[in-house]
């Protein structure tokens, strides 16, 4: 790297890797992308009797494991049999065992989001009434920590890798063909190759240990690595490897055949040989080979992430492969341009045609990246209030906000090139450079003949310190004209600075999108806090406020005694209310007893039993309307079911009402 970049760039790019590395760190504790939705029992719910199993809703698909969720007792041991179960869409359940007595419980779950995101949490519920535990509510996630942080150094890695590869290959092959002969842009197109195949290996052992422990030591567990194979996360870097082998393919040939026949005059293939069939047509496949491995290695990233999820997931995929393409494009481009505008030798001199081009490209990026970034931003925040009231929002517009500056310094590129286009006659620097040169010392000139003569004497008299020194006088000679040659002309640094300029706000701009892969998106979080909302004010199990709802069976020993009652009050609020009575047998259908009576009592305060005789309705269904309830409280609800004139029995429940 130290060859390719020169100091000043090291300072700025060392800089912006250390902001850009801050903002990963501060990612991962919010990389959920699936969301906990509902649970029964309800979070912090007081059930009368001990639940049979507990239930989990989650906002996506989750992938669950033996373990992904545990119910603990007040004494911290398990009380779940069995491993969970999906009987329908997004809701997952345990089994617990059987007599479980009272006290509080904590349900601790851990799965992966369809979005490949360990997901993590814990909640608690009550049977009969809340009691102390020794068991900590707060579940830490298996992406907190050093495998985490990491994990997440390992994405930015790789999607820097992704840009560097993808769009220094196409500068070459849209903008600049000789430099394809350059060292330094070989380089750092290899350099982008080497960086995602290290990356996604590393991505590959990190994730078993990721999605489940989150230690270190499971990194290397090959029965994590082969459960991680059989994953969509696992195939999807599998493929991205295969991908890149096939792109080592294309980086020989570009490096290879095609810049044996790239031109060092022209810009561009066929700007000055009219360009030979040969040509064309190596130039024609190597396009659309890249093309095709570039969308390939985009789509590894489509398939298993935010896209792969959630609405018109059909629409969403290939329109994140464009918008990825389209960031490589510039980005990498721009990093390409970057590379040869500082270290590109005289001989082969990046020429304004060749920057233009690189504008147009730069220009139909960013209107790519317009289209597909208003489509994703909807598709992942889904209402306006999200981009103040969500992290991923937040997110967003910071990173609107870079692509603003980009653009603006773009801006000031274009300047710069149509001013080094006006300027195209450098006869000045030329002369400029002759006339130093004439200025130096015989002793530093460069590769003189008496030079030449002092190293054939150095060689016969077998001076190896003194031939090393020369040969070192000599690159350090070179270098400087090099360097003098490509200062002379102050429209060609301007661009520089300002290439410059843009390429550290890309960075910058690069890790944030980074973190908003990593960052749950603000219409999950939205609809995750609705549905909270919605769980604190009317729990399914009858307790807190809101519409309440308690079920009871009941047996009174008679013909035809046993079935089901289910008892409806809203708003469960003190004042008027609205009560629905429900008698169901034993196989759910609804049936008709002789009589429903219905008791309320207020123990704390000795109010009641207040008695509701409601009307019955149709087959099953009694309702009363304007059902008085003085005051809040711990109401306990009893009703009577009568089945003939000799059998009858009374089940009751408590209710928080108000």
């Amino acid at each position: 790297m130290t060859q390719i970049i020169a100091p000043r760039v090291r300072i700025l790019v060392l800089l912006i890797l250390a902001v850009a590395g801050a903002l990963l760190a501060g990612a991962a504790p919010a990389s959920a992308h699936a969301a906990l939705t509902g649970s029964d029992p309800a979070q912090g719910a007081v059930v009368d009797t001990a639940p049979t199993r507990v239930s989990l809703t989650f906002s996506e698909p989750v992938a669950v494991g033996d373990d992904s969720v545990r119910v603990l007792n007040p004494k911290g041991e398990r009380v779940d049999k069995g491993d969970p179960a999906n009987p329908s869409g997004t809701t997952y359940s345990v089994p617990l065992v059987s007599g479980l007595p009272d006290g509080t419980y904590t349900v601790a779950y851990q799965v992966v989001s369809a979005d490949s995101h360990p997901v993590a949490g814990a909640f608690t519920f009550s049977i009969g009434a809340p009691s102390e535990t020794t068991v900590s509510v707060s579940a830490q996630a298996s992406d907190d920590g050093l495998v985490g942080w990491l994990y997440g150094f390992g994405r930015y890695v790789s999607y820097a890798g992704f840009v560097v590869l993808a769009g220094g290959a196409a500068f070459v092959l849209a903008c600049w063909a000789p430099g394809a002969r350059v060292r330094a842009v070989q380089r750092l197109v290899v350099s982008g190759w080497l960086a995602l195949t290290a990356a996604t290996l590393g991505l590959l052992m990190l994730r078993g240990s990721y999605t489940t422990s989150g230690r270190v030591g499971d990194v290397f567990d090959l029965e994590l690595l082969g459960d991680v194979l059989q994953t969509k996360t696992g195939a999807a870097l599998v493929s991205r490897l295969l991908l890149l082998a096939t792109a080592a393919l294309f980086i020989a040939v570009l490096f290879g055949a095609y810049a044996r026949t790239a031109d060092a005059a022209p810009d561009h293939p066929g700007d000055g040989d009219g360009g030979e069939p040969d040509k064309r047509d190596l130039t024609f496949g190597l396009a659309l080979g890249g093309t095709v491995v570039a969308a390939g290695l985009a789509a590894s990233w489509a398939m298993s992430e935010h896209a792969s999820q959630g609405l018109q997931a059909g629409v969403a995929m290939p329109v994140d492969v464009v918008h990825l393409l389209a960031v490589a494009a510039w980005l990498g481009g721009l990093t390409a341009l970057l590379v040869a505008l500082h270290r590109a030798p005289v001989e082969t001199p990046v020429g304004h045609d060749a920057v233009r081009r690189f504008s147009r490209l730069a220009f139909g990026s960013v209107v790519t990246l317009a289209v597909t970034g208003v489509y994703q931003s909807w598709r992942q925040l889904g209402s306006w209030s999200a981009f103040t009231d969500t992290r991923y929002g937040q997110l967003l517009l910071a990173k609107i906000a870079l692509v603003a500056v980009m653009v603006a310094v773009a801006f000031m590129s274009r300047r710069w090139t149509r001013r080094l286009a006006d300027a195209r006659g450098s006869a000045a620097a030329e002369e400029a450079e002759r006339a130093e040169e004439e200025k130096q010392p015989a002793g530093t000139a460069p590769a003189t003949a008496s030079e030449t003569s002092e190293a054939g004497k150095t060689e016969a008299g077998h001076d190896a310190v003194r031939a090393a020194q020369l040969a070192r006088q000599r690159a350090a000679t070179e270098a400087a004209r090099q360097k003098r040659l490509r200062d002379a002309d102050p429209n060609r640094f301007g661009l520089r600075r300002s290439v410059l300029a843009e390429a550290g706000v890309a960075v910058v701009l690069l890790a944030v999108t980074t973190v908003l892969t990593q960052t749950e998106p603000g219409r999950t979080e939205q609809d995750a806090r609705a549905a909270a909302a919605t769980s604190s004010s009317a729990p399914a199990t009858g307790q807190g406020s809101g519409a309440v709802s308690l079920t009871m069976p009941f047996d009174t020993g008679g013909t035809n005694g046993k079935g089901v009652v289910s008892v409806d009050l809203d708003p469960a609020q003190a004042g008027d209310n609205a009560l629905h009575v429900y008698v169901e047998g034993p196989d759910g259908t609804p049936v008709d007893v002789p009589e429903v009576k219905i008791a309320l009592t207020l123990a704390a305060q000795d109010i009641g039993p207040l008695p509701v005789a409601p009307d019955r309705i149709t087959t099953g269904h009694w309702s009363a309307s304007g059902v008085q309830i003085p005051m809040a409280g711990d109401w306990k609800v009893e009703v009577t079911v009568r089945t003939s004139d000799i059998d009858q029995v009374t089940v009751s429940k408590n209710a928080q009402i108000g």
